[in-house]
């Protein structure tokens, strides 16, 4: 089951398309990384999903169909722009924006208190936002989020302004709400992160998608001829090597068209080297990001 469906969406803001005939999917119980640069249209294309701007073409379907007032309850954004009211107490603010999604005032003090626990916020939760620090207003950000439970989250930068033990307990979040079901759209320029916690990707480029799918398959289908190879010593001059540079503790070796990896390991083993790491080179998606956009621009 699809949670979102987008079909050829366009969104024009006079001559500049936002998003250009765009058709993805997300599927219910999965973490969907939506990627691209400063301007590909990621923000743009959240707010047609969420209904705040109206396609131009195309079609959209959230939780089986058109957007409405129920469906916005079952739905968590975290907007990348801070959101929150600042002249008011951290634990008020987080209490009102629950009753906003459905909860009564009663429930929703009663989620918040947890959360607060959880996220270290309880001795500030008499503090105005505005006096909080940025790393802790993210995380009051991430409880309203949360606070309602919703079906669908959509995520942009949640890792913005967190060190890292609150990154990586958002990220354990993340995944144990993954786990229950819940599915959730990210959109980020964090690589690792979408690395460590997204199935599926897409990577927009001026609105359009120029990578769509699985996570490994694009990383295999982006698999050249590099090799990892970490021994025991130094490495000897070997045949139709164009590059050698040095790679966590061992070496990244760039190979000459037509030479295969066996080639490589036949050499060192008649040398008698003594082979600790050998392994064809995946490419990050970092890696994979830059050259597609570069390739597309």
């Amino acid at each position: 089951m699809n949670v979102a469906q987008i079909n050829n969406v366009t969104k024009t803001f006079g001559k500049t398309h936002a998003v250009n005939d765009l058709s993805f999917e997300v599927r219910k119980g999965e973490i969907f990384g939506l990627l691209g640069p400063n301007g590909a249209g990621k923000t743009t294309c959240i707010r047609l999903m969420l209904d705040i701007f109206k396609p131009d073409r195309g079609t959209i379907s959230i939780l089986g169909g058109a957007m409405s007032e129920e469906k916005k309850d079952r739905i968590g954004y975290l907007p990348e722009d801070r959101g929150l009211y600042q002249d008011i107490p951290l634990e008020r603010c987080l209490v009102y924006l629950g009753t906003l999604k459905g909860l009564s005032s009663s429930e929703a003090r009663k989620r918040v208190t947890p959360f607060l626990e959880k996220f270290d916020l309880s001795l500030h939760k008499k503090k105005k936002i505005k006096e909080l620090s940025k790393g802790m207003q993210q995380k009051a950000q991430i409880i309203a989020t949360l606070l309602h439970q919703p079906e669908l989250i959509i995520i942009d930068e949640p890792f913005s302004g967190l060190d890292p033990v609150n990154t990586q307990m958002v990220k354990d979040m993340i995944r144990n709400l993954r786990n229950q079901g819940t599915t959730i759209l990210m959109s980020t320029h964090q690589m690792r992160q979408v690395e460590e916690l997204c199935e599926r990707i897409l990577l927009i480029n001026e609105g359009r998608g120029v990578l769509y799918g699985k996570l490994e398959d694009i990383q295999r289908q982006h698999t050249g001829s590099d090799l990892y190879v970490r021994i025991d010593g130094s490495l000897p001059p070997l045949p139709c090597v164009l590059q050698i540079a040095s790679y966590n503790k061992g070496y990244k070796l760039t190979l000459g068209e037509g030479i295969s990896s066996q080639e490589i390991l036949r050499a060192l083993i008649e040398r008698n080297i003594r082979v600790e790491q050998f392994e064809i080179a995946v490419p990050s998606l970092d890696e994979i990001f830059i050259r597609t956009v570069k390739k597309v621009g």
